[in-house]
């Protein structure tokens, strides 16, 4: 027993996230070393699309060839961070080198083992993860025990996010050749046999996907997209001249997209960031007035100068309250809308369900932005991720946020923050005239003892799972490890794909020569075997993807 008990001791005291070397003291058993390993830089950027309802077809005016990297005009770079409240549950685990065992483990993995699973306990979900790293064209199901059980192949690279449906159909965001980094251009649906179910495309000069997009349960698609404004067109919504660096402002669109036939596809319904829109600077402009009244609008002027001015990296659907959330990362803002709107009144402040119409509903993460705050008061940075946890899981109904934390006034380090926020059960949100939306405190939090040990500056995401453990992705590092609710990490795995090829067992990850380690994943999603998506599929496990 106090063997066992040294053992969790020192799993839990490695260094995870930056490159050192440590020995650690476990009763003068254990004595290990720590490995360098690199963290990605990734770059980002969103664009929007269309009119109340049209007919979408295939673009034919890019080249359908895989690109990796996004070099737009004034893009900016993903980084986040998150203020972690003093009163919230805390969970934290000391540092551990992602992709070296410290420590034999009782899996008898070898202690030379750099790829594929590095770390298993009882206690981890017995569940299968799904990833599609971000420089390869194949999707992957992998089991507890890292070996293989499904692949996905297609012509294309992410764009970057993909879901396994309830029918067993992966939907698959796909990067378009001509654009480069998290942009998309088009999705796909395989199903389990590889049959290509759909193939769309949606893409424009002023209108471009990225990041994420979100199966509804009638099965149409929510996409990101940037919607590309002229420095002329700013100008006329009140932006500060001083503040268009670049030759174009990218606002933000919420598009969804109804499936027709193997190419097509209808666009239903949209929310345009460009309708929700509020300044000080100009009062000779229609959306001039008091920023601090209008906590439903967005300052056209907050932030910084570049084109990429809002970034959003995440979509997200709630059943239930029939609302949409979205993460605009350069805000440090999570922000929350009501999907029971006509498009005509998602472009107004009346209508729908919460009676606001396209205004945001609840916003939280940087009441600064809505000048109910100070930078003092901001506890999200470039977060990544944000989800609802899903009904039935611990914690149902609750939000839970990768905060990446790059820039973080207590330096820069990640963690997984959840937040209960406060609502009703028709979906109203609480907010005192003159005060920032709460909670003012987590519910819960993961972050390492050494706060700053932990740190995926770009991407990354977290999962609630089943037994009320959190799987987390280090995207950066292509790295997944399961947490329990105390912090204990009880299973990790660092994928072996990178681009075109697989990393032998034994040999180091490679850099990626635009900075990072080519075995990059936006994001991993693990499912029960007993979900839908899985029910009637054919699990036997194969090899590992590593030799």
């Amino acid at each position: 027993m106090r063997t066992k008990k040294l053992f969790l001791e020192a799993k839990n005291d490695i260094f995870r996230g930056k490159a050192h070397l440590k020995a650690l003291n476990c009763g003068k058993i254990f004595t290990m070393i720590a490995a360098l390993m690199t963290v990605m830089v990734m770059t980002a950027c969103s664009v929007s699309t269309g009119p109340t309802s049209q007919t979408v077809t295939p673009t034919s005016a890019v080249n359908d060839v895989p690109s990796n990297t996004l070099t737009p005009s004034g893009s900016t770079t993903s980084a986040a961070t998150v203020a972690t409240s003093t009163t919230a549950k805390t969970a934290t685990t000391t540092t551990k080198t992602a992709g070296t065992i410290m420590v034999p483990l009782p899996s008898g993995i070898s202690a030379n083992q750099t790829v594929g699973l590095i770390y298993q306990t009882a206690q981890a979900f017995s569940g299968y993860t799904l990833f599609a790293p971000i420089h390869s064209t194949n999707t992957y199901l992998i089991d507890m025990d890292g070996k293989l059980v499904h692949t996905w192949d297609s012509k294309y690279t992410p764009g970057q996010s993909v879901y396994l449906l309830d029918n067993g159909t992966l939907l698959r965001s796909i990067h378009i050749s001509n654009l480069q980094g998290p942009a998309g251009g088009g999705i796909q649906k395989i199903a389990w046999d590889g049959t290509l179910l759909w193939d769309f495309r949606y893409l424009s000069d002023t209108c471009i996907p990225h990041h994420d997009i979100r199966s509804l349960p009638n099965g149409d698609i929510l996409m990101i997209c940037w919607d590309i404004k002229t420095k002329e067109e700013a100008i006329a919504a009140g932006r500060n001249p001083a503040l268009l660096s670049q030759v174009n402002l990218w606002s933000e669109k919420i598009v969804e997209i109804k499936p027709d036939g193997l190419n097509g596809g209808t666009l239903v319904w949209e929310w345009d960031l460009w309708d929700h829109l509020i300044q000080d600077f100009d009062p000779s402009k229609a959306n001039y007035g008091v920023v601090a009244d209008h906590p439903e609008l967005v300052d056209i002027n907050f932030g910084g100068n570049g084109s990429d001015w809002i970034h959003a990296n995440a979509v997200d659907y709630n059943p239930k309250l029939d609302q949409i959330m979205i993460s605009a990362h350069n805000m440090g803002e999570i922000w929350i809308i009501d999907h029971s709107t006509t498009t005509k009144e998602a472009a107004s402040n009346t209508g729908g369900i919460s009676g606001n119409g396209g205004g945001l509903i609840y916003r939280w993460g940087n009441p600064q932005v809505y000048r109910a705050g100070t930078s003092k008061d901001q506890k999200l940075f470039a977060q990544h991720n944000a989800n609802w946890i899903t009904n039935g899981l611990p914690g149902a109904g609750n939000i839970l946020i990768f905060n990446n934390g790059d820039n973080r006034q207590d330096g820069n380090y990640s963690s997984v923050d959840e937040i209960t926020p406060l609502v009703d059960a028709q979906g109203h949100y609480t907010l005192t005239s003159g005060s920032a939306y709460g909670p003012a405190d987590l519910t819960w939090t993961y972050k390492a003892k050494n706060p700053t040990d932990f740190f995926a500056d770009k991407i990354s995401g977290a999962q609630r799972l089943p037994n009320g453990d959190t799987l987390i992705c280090h995207g950066p590092l292509g790295t997944f490890f399961e947490v329990t609710s105390e912090g204990e990490i009880v299973w990790e795995y660092i994928n072996p794909v990178t681009g075109s090829a697989i990393t032998a067992q034994g040999i180091k990850i490679p850099s990626d020569p635009g900075g990072g380690t080519m075995n990059a994943c936006f994001r991993a999603t693990c499912f029960a075997a007993t979900d839908p998506a899985l029910a009637d599929s054919d699990l036997t496990p194969g090899a590992t993807i590593e030799k």
